[in-house]
């Protein structure tokens, strides 16, 4: 980690606390099981600074690259309160940063600084899977708008957002001669006419929800629009690189939460005299996490670094979320074994954290494809699929 990382790492580690102040562990899990939302956590963050990290001051930002959110979401993980809607804001901000024209960026970006604006993003469909290409929501030309018509799930935190970002074909697949030209990125309003919410039966222990948007005719004028028509598969990865490294961020500092817990635990526990953190068969599964952990958020911040100075950093930003999800689950594992039957009492607050850390094996892309995309394009290995 290069020493401009490292300072913005430890400013943002000293403001979340600010943050936790509201919003602690605690309060978090609470707000998940009574269906309650955080618009006094996004005002804080507001009020701290936090939002304008990674916007550029011309932006009303503090400026940075992708470190900085990065940084941020590491944090509020490892607070134990990895707020999804804060990482998917900032990797979509990331693409109309990079491919916005000065209105949108302007319009979009520069009011999620406040809060005023928040963006979930829209790509999966339930019969593409992983194959986006495959996806069947489309735009149509309309005069001076577009029509868009479909389907996505899965989409975290819709019903507090403000936006979508909407990914959508607007040259059909079987029309298309190259399978990676007819995609387009949208910037829908949540409230638009056409647009309905259905809400998912997905128990993460979290404050936000999952949904299935559905979107039946809905217009979207030309300028919502980002990029050119057809051409989106650069803006997606735009937006896919960064959500690759939030989501490392999320992996480590949720990994290092429920590591702590652990560590902490196996000092107290003494059922036969001595803590069983003196024991090496407890000591050395939480010791191999920490390694794992650290080793991960090595691989984060260098591919951030990468991608802020215009470097090809998919392999890096993949390698990232891959040995990030890795490394949490283990440790989340380990700690399961240290609390024991303990870890399964609610009031502990153990298992709790299970789902959400075994979910990053799987999303936003699951490990597989990740080995995948590193077979292929690093070590230039056929395709397998």
């Amino acid at each position: 980690m290069d020493p401009t990382q490292e300072e913005i790492r430890r400013d943002v580690r000293d403001a979340i606390k600010g943050v936790v102040a509201v919003v602690d562990r605690r309060e978090f899990v609470r707000r998940g099981r009574e269906g309650e939302h955080l618009d006094d956590w996004w005002s804080t963050m507001a009020d701290l600074g936090l939002l304008g990290i990674g916007v550029p001051e011309d932006l009303d930002g503090s400026g940075g690259g992708i470190s900085g959110p990065v940084a941020v979401m590491e944090a509020l993980s490892e607070a134990g309160t990895p707020a999804v809607l804060y990482l998917l804001t900032s990797f979509a901000r990331t693409a109309i940063i990079r491919h916005g024209t000065e209105e949108q960026r302007r319009r979009w970006v520069a009011p999620t600084v406040t809060a005023e604006v928040r963006l979930c993003f829209a790509i999966t469909e339930a019969d593409a899977g992983t194959n986006s290409f495959k996806m069947q929501t489309f735009a149509e030309e309309d005069g001076d708008h577009y029509v868009l018509n479909g389907e996505k799930v899965f989409i975290s935190a819709a019903d507090d957002a403000t936006h979508a970002m909407v990914v959508a074909r607007t040259t059909r697949l079987s029309e298309s001669a190259d399978k990676r030209v007819g995609l387009s990125v949208f910037v829908v309003p949540l409230d638009a006419a056409g647009l309905d919410l259905q809400q998912m039966r997905i128990d993460l222990h979290s404050p936000e929800r999952q949904f299935v948007l559905h979107l039946q005719d809905v217009e979207v004028p030309r300028e919502n629009l980002i990029g050119e028509r057809d051409q989106g598969l650069r803006v997606m990865f735009d937006a896919l690189n960064p959500e690759r490294l939030l989501v490392a961020a999320w992996a480590i500092g949720l990994g290092q939460h429920a590591l702590q817990r652990g560590v902490d635990y196996a000092r107290e526990r003494a059922p036969f005299g001595t803590p069983i953190g003196s024991y090496q068969g407890v000591q050395h599964p939480l010791a191999r996490a920490r390694a794992h952990l650290d080793a991960a958020r090595l691989m984060m911040y260098h591919a951030c670094a990468q991608f802020d100075r215009d470097d090809e950093a998919g392999a890096y930003a993949n390698m990232a979320k891959l040995l990030a999800s890795e490394a949490a689950n283990a440790a989340a594992d380990a700690v399961i074994q240290t609390f024991g039957g303990s870890a399964f009492d609610a009031d502990s607050d153990i298992t709790t954290l299970w789902p959400m850390i075994r979910l990053l094996r799987i999303a936003p892309v699951n490990n597989e494809m990740i080995l995948n995309y590193i077979s292929e394009r690093v070590l230039n290995l056929p395709k397998s699929y």
